[in-house]
Order: C-alpha cells, then sequence, then structure tokens
C-alpha cells in the first residue's frame, strides 16, 4: 500500500517568521552599528550618549531613594528588598562609570559597593504607602515604569550604552516581578 502524499509546504518563510525577523533586526540595529566606533553619528553623539547616561544615573538613582525610603519605613522589608536596592546601587555605579573591574572578595566572588548612601531623610523625599503590600507594589510600578522607558531609549543611543541600558532595563522588569511575587 503506497504512503499518502506529503502535506505541501510553502517553499518561503511563513509571515510570522519574517515579521519577527525584521522586529529582531530593528533591536539589533538600535543596539550595535558594528563599526566599533558607536560614539560618532547623530544619534551616536558625544552630547547625546553623555545625556543619555547621566539620565539613567539620574533615573537610578532615584529608584535608590525609593528602595531607600521603603526600607525607612518598612525596616521588615529589608530582606525582601535590599538585594534588590543593591543592584540598582550597581546600575548608578555602571551609568556613572563608576565600576570598575569586578575585584574578588576574600570568598573569591565580585564584592559590590554599597553606595550611594542612603538620602539624609528618604522618606521625606518619597512618598511611601503605609502597608507593606502597597510599598512594594508602589516599587514594583516604578521600577516597572523605568524598565519600559530605558527599553525605549535604548534605540536612541549606540553600541555599549544601549546594551547596558538593555541591561538594565531587563533587571529593573526582573525586580518588578520579584516585587509582586508572593512570597513562599
Amino acid at each position: 500500500m503506497p504512503y499518502p502524499p506529503l502535506p505541501r509546504v510553502s517553499s518561503g518563510p511563513r509571515r510570522r517568521s519574517l515579521l519577527a525577523s525584521v522586529a529582531g533586526g530593528a533591536l539589533l540595529a538600535g543596539c550595535s552599528d558594528g563599526t566599533g566606533s558607536s560614539e560618532e553619528g547623530t544619534a551616536g553623539s558625544p552630547s547625546v550618549v553623555e545625556r543619555a547616561r547621566v539620565r539613567a544615573a539620574r533615573d537610578s538613582r532615584g529608584i535608590v531613594e525609593r528602595y531607600d525610603a521603603v526600607l525607612a519605613v518598612h525596616p521588615t522589608l529589608a530582606e525582601r528588598v535590599g538585594p534588590l536596592r543593591a543592584e540598582a546601587v550597581r546600575h548608578v555605579e555602571a551609568f556613572e562609570g563608576t565600576v570598575t573591574a569586578a575585584s574578588p572578595g576574600p570568598s573569591g566572588s565580585a564584592s559590590p559597593s554599597p553606595s550611594p548612601s542612603p538620602s539624609p531623610s528618604p522618606s521625606a523625599t518619597v512618598p511611601v504607602p503605609v502597608t507593606g503590600k502597597d510599598a512594594l507594589a508602589q516599587l514594583a510600578a516604578a521600577e516597572r515604569a523605568l524598565a519600559d522607558r530605558r527599553a525605549k531609549e535604548l534605540l536612541d543611543v549606540p553600541g555599549e550604552l544601549a546594551r547596558l541600558l538593555a541591561s538594565v532595563a531587563a533587571a529593573g522588569a526582573a525586580h518588578a516581578y520579584l516585587l509582586t511575587e508572593t512570597p513562599r
């Protein structure tokens, strides 16, 4: 008995594959121009790059201030919020260019710097909800909004800064998730 004929498969790419490829290509084009000298050109002029870097550092400092304000009002959240704050501090350092090669600590792993130090009165600058759950939700919303803004901004800057923005935006989205996740 002969086998039935195989169904006819189109010879070209499917529409979804083509659209995904175009979207991915546009995203990658925003990340790197492939020349190695990514600080040149209109979008990559030093003033545009420097302004974007300064804005990103300022935004990261703002998130650190929010974490500090929440910790000042809700110190019981320190175990949950502290590591995320430490990451936000590293983001500030990365955008300010103060991150040096990771120097191994005594245990052989890179030791993060605890700076910038908390503001003298963070709760006065950033309003914090009364309940811990609402405070975490507010932090998550701030992280999510900043991650979304950075994801849009990375298309306007070249090379390394775009990659850094993408990485920090992804970390911010992960922070938002972790802040809203129910502890087990």
